[in-house]
């Protein structure tokens, strides 16, 4: 039985649709990234492909193409991004066991919930998107639409490992503990964070 989710979101621009590396999108929305790099190239694997050998120039070609410049959160922005994310959390009494948001991409361990995993992470998203628009902090706010809605900040799905054990959900916690360790920056500690062992005694 899946009592969790370990699960990996990115900015806008982060991991395009046609990396050469492989992604978990279904299609290329854009005709300039097609042109660039072709179709996409979609993965079904579980394990990261983020080091996999790949024509790096050809990836930082799609990006100049993108429609707009790739997000990179800032401190206080990431600080909005948990304020989000613990309203959501609160709000739905999702658990969230573990977290860790950067620059480009947010890792996310979270309990079973009666949300599929992936209509919490487009929640969460759409929270976290509502919290950085009110403190003025939204990273496309120089780009608004012509009906004055700013475009999205992240990018489109997620990556996604079902945990079944609980030795599965206690390395995951510690793979996103340690995450931001692996950046040079120091662990990160969010109010909204539940305790592993408070999980453990809940199953």
């Amino acid at each position: 039985m899946i009592i969790a989710s370990h699960v990996i979101f990115g900015a806008y621009g982060f991991w395009l649709p046609n990396d050469p590396r492989g992604s978990w999108s279904d299609f290329v929305g854009a005709w300039e990234l097609y042109r660039c790099s072709g179709p996409v190239r979609k993965v079904e694997t579980r394990r990261s492909v983020a080091g996999r050998p790949h024509d790096g120039a050809a990836r930082i070609a799609a990006k100049e193409r993108l429609k707009h410049p790739p997000v990179k959160f800032n401190g206080l922005q990431a600080r909005a991004i948990g304020r989000g994310f613990g309203r959501f959390a609160e709000r739905n009494q999702l658990r969230i066991l573990a977290c860790a948001i950067l620059s480009e991409h947010v890792h996310l361990v979270i309990a079973r919930h009666h949300y599929e995993v992936e209509q919490a992470v487009v929640l969460l998203k759409g929270e976290a998107s509502r919290v950085l628009a009110e403190e003025n902090r939204h990273p496309m706010t120089q780009f608004p639409r012509k009906n004055g809605r700013l475009p999205t900040c992240w990018a489109r799905g997620e990556w996604k490992v079902f945990l079944n054990n609980t030795d599965n959900v206690a390395r995951a916690v510690e793979y996103v503990e340690r995450n931001p360790v692996k950046e040079g920056l120091p662990r990160q500690q969010w109010t909204f964070v539940r305790s592993y062992r408070e999980f453990l005694s809940e199953l």
